[in-house]
């Protein structure tokens, strides 16, 4: 077992093996534990019905508590989770988005070797491919903080000093969710080089980020991105002028979410 915590000494590549200052659950009544699940690459539906099942079970155990709540009887912890993946070409559409931000019709989707789905996220339209790190937040946000637009910042901010540790500066373009790099206001090339799109359902998350890191950007050419006209989108690979490799990426980011969030990772054998 891999363990990831916010109070933990890290080794070299950001990882830690000690589960310095782990949350009492019982004394709280917060349970601060992520479990980090590395899916590989995987077909995007089956990927989004376990997140579908995760969240449906973290529901069942909120209402089991509300009902013990009456009798006095004490909660039971809530589980937390990191889904992480690749998935192949595909384009997602949020409750929010366009339809016409889709630029290819069926012919054209088959042609790319691409699928397109309507999902329940907020946001518009984007991209999941090759080559680009998605990640499924499943948190029970009454474990650390109930502020869905702190949790946004939180991811933000966790990609953010991720592309520091490659040199990377990186940051936020006001009432733009996502990661930019030139996002300095008058800058003259700001590109997205981190998606973010999520849903919360009585403070327990799903859906999360996608951060292009060896991603193949034509493919952001067949849609209008997050429905935005008039911006690039970047990889990490573009931007450094070398593949960097995914699992790397994985291990520098999670300290980064376990310091920020104040919770403790770890990933079963």
């Amino acid at each position: 077992m891999t363990m990831y915590s916010a109070c933990a000494s890290s080794d070299s590549t950001g990882t830690s093996s000690t589960p310095v200052g782990a949350v009492n659950v019982a004394a709280t009544g917060q349970n601060r534990r992520v479990e980090v699940r590395r899916l590989g690459v995987g077909e995007y539906q089956p990927t989004w019905d376990l997140q579908e099942q995760l969240l449906a079970d973290t529901l069942a155990v909120k209402t089991r508590n509300r009902q013990a709540a009456e009798t006095g009887a004490l909660p039971e912890p809530t589980p937390n989770y990191l889904l992480l993946c690749e998935h192949p070409h595909v384009y997602t559409l949020g409750k929010s988005g366009k339809p016409e931000h889709l630029l290819l019709d069926e012919v054209g989707l088959t042609a790319h070797a691409a699928t397109f789905h309507r999902i329940n996220r907020g946001g518009d339209i984007t991209y999941h491919g090759p080559g680009q790190l998605v990640g499924y937040p499943i948190l029970d946000l009454d474990n650390f903080f109930p502020d869905i637009h702190r949790y946004l910042r939180v991811l933000e901010e966790a990609i953010i000093l991720t592309l520091a540790e490659y040199g990377v500066r990186a940051g936020r373009i006001a009432g733009l969710t996502g990661v930019w790099i030139d996002f300095e206001e008058g800058a003259a090339n700001p590109r997205k080089i981190c998606a973010l799109g999520v849903k919360c359902s009585r403070w327990v998350t799903m859906h999360g980020f996608a951060l292009n890191v060896n991603t193949n950007l034509a493919y952001f050419g067949h849609i209008v991105p997050c429905g935005i006209t008039d911006k690039a989108v970047t990889s990490l690979e573009q931007e450094l002028g070398r593949p960097v490799p995914l699992a790397e990426v994985q291990d520098r980011l999670l300290p980064h979410l376990s310091q920020l969030l104040g919770a403790e990772m770890y990933e079963n054998s």
